[in-house]
């Protein structure tokens, strides 16, 4: 049996433990150990030993140590009450507009996941804080729903992005030049969801007066509320990039600083404090072990060659760079039905990126491709979690939407889907769009 048909029946096995719910670190665990055993011809001392020698290269690495710094910093956002803080100052500036609540929702969930990191907090915190307002200002609850699970996939687009981060560890690629790169990608995103709100706005509220106006010392009081995300961001993207802080450095400062705004300005109390621990404590277990899983998988996949075969095979068959790009991107929509972003990143990333590097493209180096690509993926990814049936955004925001069922969520969602697309075809075609930020040397 071929490499590339050894690998193969893995990922199928695979995806039966997903289809029994079997946890995905387990399941990535207990379908790479088979493949391993396999390719050693049923030596379990060898896979004991790869599995000792795994976890401790796996978790000696320091950029890992950033992961519960970011979670923590956006623990303290939650519980320190500055997703509001977000809201209001983006609906003092854009909420008179026609559909500017739903504009602040977006910008919101921007801003949020500048010091969050994840999809998912990002659209549970924001469920709460704008849906509330958005119904209570009459917008049809298709729109609502549709506004808020697409603006949480911001959350892992917008810098810093706990993804990237796993991918910058997986390929040994700069995790600075990865957040530079993605934020030109979250700024388009973020424009291409204000269109399609004022769009459907337009349309469906009509008879709808729009919001007051609020007077500029309303916006200057917003704006100092919010004044910690810029500085979160700026050490976070100019001071890795700037090389007066490393990762480390920077997660550590932005992650105090927004400590510091939960206890000054949203009254953190220790039972807050308590709640931020332990709930970046899980997260950082869950993630963890999703990680181990997952490098035992690629482990036995490189050890059977599939990831070099197949780079090799798509070489020698001669398809176009983009038709593997577009067959890559059509298996990452399908995967987004059935498993959480970081688990495709996970996944997919040791067994694609070979192909993708070994592709020529518009003359990119393989650093250029590898960061471009990392964007791309993470794009299509992103739509995942947002895709019926079963996008974990739409069960997030439906939860929080009182009285508004699953299938009308999904409703709500297809223009945006809509502007996904768009989106993903526009950065594919020009890398230069991901790319610009970053020196030419």
């Amino acid at each position: 049996m071929g490499s590339i048909e050894l690998g193969l029946i893995v990922l199928a096995v695979l995806l039966g433990f997903l289809a029994l719910r079997v946890y995905v670190g387990i399941g990535m665990f207990l379908a790479g150990a088979a493949l391993y055993l396999v390719v050693n011809h049923g030596d379990t001392n060898a896979l004991l030993y790869t599995i000792n020698g795994l976890v401790y290269a796996r978790f000696s690495d320091y950029d890992l140590a950033v992961i519960p710094l970011f979670l923590i910093m956006g623990q303290f956002a939650i519980h320190g009450g500055l997703s509001r803080a977000l809201f209001r100052a983006a609906s003092a500036f854009i909420g008179h507009w026609r559909g500017g609540l739903g504009m602040a929702a977006i910008g919101a969930c921007a801003g949020f996941g500048a010091i969050c990191g994840s999809s998912l907090a990002t659209a549970a915190t924001m469920s709460q804080v704008a849906l509330p307002e958005l119904r209570r200002h009459n917008y049809p609850p298709k729109l609502a729903a549709g506004t808020v699970a697409a603006g949480g996939t911001l959350g892992i687009l917008i810098p810093p992005s706990v993804p990237l981060i796993v991918y910058g560890v997986l390929v040994q690629e700069s995790i600075a030049k990865l957040f530079v790169a993605a934020v030109i990608p979250g700024i388009i995103a973020m424009l291409g969801y204000f269109v399609v709100v004022k769009i459907m706005a337009t349309r469906q509220m009509r008879d709808i007066p729009p919001v007051p106006r609020a007077d500029w010392p309303t916006r200057l009081r917003s704006l100092v509320e919010v004044s910690p995300v810029a500085l979160v961001f700026v050490v976070v993207i100019y001071g890795i990039y700037g090389g007066w802080a490393n990762l480390t450095e920077a997660a550590s400062i932005a992650a105090a600083a927004c400590g510091l705004y939960a206890v000054i300005r949203g009254g953190m109390r220790w039972p807050g404090l308590y709640r931020s621990i332990l709930g970046t404590a899980e997260a950082t277990a869950m993630i963890y072990l999703v990680v181990m899983g997952a490098d035992l998988l690629n482990s036995g996949l490189a050890l059977s060659r599939m990831p070099s075969d197949l780079a090799e095979w798509v070489t020698t068959i001669g398809l176009a760079p983009y038709v593997v790009l577009a067959a890559i991107l059509v298996i990452y929509l399908l995967l987004g039905c059935v498993m959480d972003s970081l688990s495709m990143i996970l996944l997919t990333i040791p067994i694609f990126y070979p192909v993708m590097v070994g592709l020529p493209f518009f003359g990119l180096t393989q650093s250029q491709i590898s960061i471009w690509f990392g964007v791309i993926a993470l794009m299509v990814v992103e739509i995942g979690l947002i895709t019926p049936p079963v996008g974990m955004n739409l069960f997030i925001v439906q939860k929080f939407s009182k009285g508004t069922t699953l299938a009308t969520v999904s409703r709500g969602i297809g223009p945006f889907l809509c502007a996904d697309l768009v989106r993903v075809v526009l950065l594919a075609s020009v890398p230069m769009l991901t790319l610009m930020l970053l020196p030419t040397n």
